[in-house]
């Protein structure tokens, strides 16, 4: 799953010659080769928002299954949220902190049981590739403590997802009488083509949707039978419209370990009434206090416009309040939209903001841009 690129080894999914035979642009994104378009970003993009289904690879992604008697008590002690509130073939988001509640990484934790031959009994962690590597360092460190054990999956295992209105019927078509009736949040493992594949109800883009795992090897023909099935491929560059209209944040794009795991929005990642975990303190006096300094935020403008990351947010009396992280035009808004960071006094839907060194005239409103449904 990997190859050698000057001194550096750039990872590969098991689809890679799947993408190239489709005539996908590859890019790098987070130290693995993705493809950045099919060949049409706005018709891949459609795919998802009009009614459709569209395909996207995510086995760059990292996947760590944690085992023993003693997964929930030391998973409890490193992530945000609950551990003991998620129940069999369920999953939620999390975040690891460091001691000063700041974000290492955000991922979800699935809990799976599973029915059938092969299946994996444990809680799988899904990590985004800028994190694979912290996360999978900060839970090796406790191996040795008691009855708890890591698995590294990535290379083993393949992750599809499938996104859109008709992403179930599309999906259904493929598994057949097999399919099983998920709502958000929950999981389920069923045998396709007499392999495991584990099926997740997940959004990446503000539409319905599913993420598949299965062994690397089988990865070409699930791909295959979702193309024939009516799913068109969707690359990275429709994907990053898509995430941001969603406003889902990116590690190393819109957070990072310099923003607290409170500033980034991601409230459903924590909970405030379990026990101690690292970073526990700092994040609970940020709740409590009632606020935090600065929020991550959506911006609007009233017409397209470009503009650069990093640019400068400012207030109706010119004070710098924040800066933007990620901007996208949007094809279903027909106007530019970005991602930033809004110091608290301006979080306010409606808020007038200029952003740049052009001053383009814009509106802090509250994410996501674009709802399911």
């Amino acid at each position: 799953m990997s190859e050698a690129v000057g001194t550096q080894v750039m990872g590969k999914s098991p689809l890679d010659e799947m993408h190239r035979r489709l005539g996908a642009t590859m890019t790098e994104r987070d130290g693995c080769a993705v493809p950045a378009s099919y060949g049409d970003v706005l018709f891949e993009y459609a795919a998802v928002r009009e009614r459709g289904a569209g395909l996207i690879d995510l086995s760059c992604r990292g996947r760590l299954l944690v085992t023993g008697s003693e997964a929930v008590q030391f998973l409890n002690g490193l992530i945000t949220n609950d551990m003991k509130t998620l129940a069999e073939n369920h999953w939620m988001l999390a975040a690891f902190p460091n001691v000063q509640g700041r974000l290492l990484a955000s991922v979800r934790v699935i809990h799976a049981r599973s029915t059938q031959p092969g299946g994996a009994n444990g809680f799988l962690i899904d990590t985004e590739p800028a994190t694979y590597a912290q996360v999978l360092k900060t839970v090796q460190r406790f191996t040795l403590a008691g009855d708890f054990h890591i698995t590294d999956l990535t290379e083993q295992t393949a992750m599809l997802s499938i996104q859109g209105t008709k992403a179930a019927e599309t999906l259904q078509i493929v598994v057949g009488g097999t399919m099983p009736d998920l709502d958000h949040y929950h999981v389920a493992q069923t045998s396709w083509s007499e392999k495991l594949l584990t099926i997740m109800r997940a959004s990446h883009t503000a539409a319905d949707g599913f993420d598949l795992f299965i062994e690397a090897g089988s990865a070409a023909e699930l791909w295959e039978a979702l193309l024939q099935a009516g799913a068109r491929p969707v690359g990275f560059e429709a994907l990053e419209i898509l995430r941001i209209e969603a406003g889902q944040p990116r590690y190393a794009i819109d957070m990072d370990e310099t923003h607290v795991v409170s500033e980034t929005g991601l409230d459903d990642a924590v909970s405030f009434t379990k026990g101690c975990y690292i970073g526990q303190e700092i994040i609970a006096r940020i709740k409590y206090r009632g606020h935090v300094a600065k929020k991550l935020s959506g911006l609007i403008l009233d017409r397209p416009a470009r503009i650069e990351r990093d640019a400068k947010i400012i207030s109706t009396d010119g004070k710098e309040i924040g800066r933007v992280t990620s901007a996208t035009l949007s094809p279903h808004l027909g106007s530019t939209i970005a991602l930033g960071y809004v110091k608290y006094d301006y979080l306010a839907p409606g808020t007038d903001v200029t952003l740049g060194d052009d001053k383009l005239p814009a509106s802090v409103v509250e994410l996501p841009f674009v709802r399911a449904g």
